[in-house]
């Protein structure tokens, strides 16, 4: 069985969207390429902040695509940190509690552009660690002309945070984050797709080992750079992380089914046969780390 922990879809195709976006593909299509893969379900996430669109998406067309194929596709909610009254006072947790009761397992893809930090994001964080919903967001490498939390290199911010809610299951993804799976990321490098072999004493195996509040999603060309640029570590670091970690492919168009569909779900499959990974590791990265993060 395989669950990927990020995609996206939509009912209503936004016409109006940046150079960078090239659409994004009804359910029909998105799971046509789950077939085409075998992937047996994903949790599909909403669009839902201005960064880096023109047009954002709603928490209701997510779940109109999710009633589609109920068995196959799990939603999650959209939720700006700078919703209702743009205040660190907002009560999110009423909405929060609306679209868990309408079926949504989780939160994301937060892709705000405003530091990890900033009161606005802490309290949005706050209400998510009392209604009991993981958490996915995008790292951002800096403040505008990119999109998600903003952090400085090393991730302080980020760490600041999981000590400050250490009830809350942050899913964490994006380059910037995945880059620091090497301890030589640097200033020039850490928002692509650094190459290589890893320096060992990176600061994702460190953040895993202090802190059980988040895991990491392996979606997209960074989650997959990550732990395919150096095969003796991935696979290692797969071991020794083996309960923290998820499959993911942030897919949303049937033009990816040859690459970012299947990039890592290969790399799993060949350290699976490889014997370079045991089978459980394969099923808990694969399927059951997503079962037990959303309740399924």
């Amino acid at each position: 069985m395989l669950i990927d922990i990020h995609a996206h879809t939509t009912i209503y195709p936004r016409d109006v969207r940046p150079l960078s976006e090239k659409g994004i593909g009804t359910p029909d299509e998105l799971v046509e390429i789950y077939d085409y893969a075998g992937i047996d379900m994903g949790v599909i996430m909403p669009a839902a902040q201005p960064e880096p669109r023109a047009c954002v998406q709603s928490n209701e067309d997510i779940l109109q695509c999710a009633a589609l194929y109920p068995d196959r596709l799990i939603p999650f909610c959209g939720i700006d940190p700078r919703l209702g009254y743009n205040s660190p006072d907002t009560d999110f947790s009423y909405v929060i509690n609306h679209y868990r009761d309408k079926g949504c397992r989780g939160i994301g893809e937060i892709t705000a552009n405003l530091w990890f930090d900033d009161p606005r994001c802490w309290g949005l964080f706050r209400h998510a660690e009392s209604c009991g919903l993981p958490l996915t967001f995008h790292v951002a490498a800096r403040e505008g002309g990119c999109y998600g939390f903003i952090d400085e290199l090393g991730l302080p911010r980020l760490e600041k945070t999981l000590q400050e809610f250490p009830d809350l299951v942050f899913l964490a993804h994006s380059q910037p984050f995945w880059s620091h799976i090497s301890a030589d990321v640097n200033q020039d490098n850490w928002g692509g797709y650094p190459d290589g072999p890893v320096v060992e004493g990176g600061r994702i195996p460190e953040l895993l080992q202090r802190y059980p509040n988040w895991m990491g999603d392996l979606s997209a060309g960074s989650g997959y750079n990550a732990v395919s640029r150096d095969p003796d570590f991935g696979y290692a670091f797969l071991s020794e992380f083996q309960d923290r970690l998820l499959f993911g492919t942030d897919c949303y168009k049937r033009e990816q089914k040859n690459d970012l569909l299947i990039q890592l779900k290969t790399f799993l499959e060949e350290g699976l046969t490889a014997g370079r990974i045991s089978q459980e590791v394969f099923d808990k990265v694969t399927y059951k780390n997503a079962q037990r993060v959303l309740g399924l």
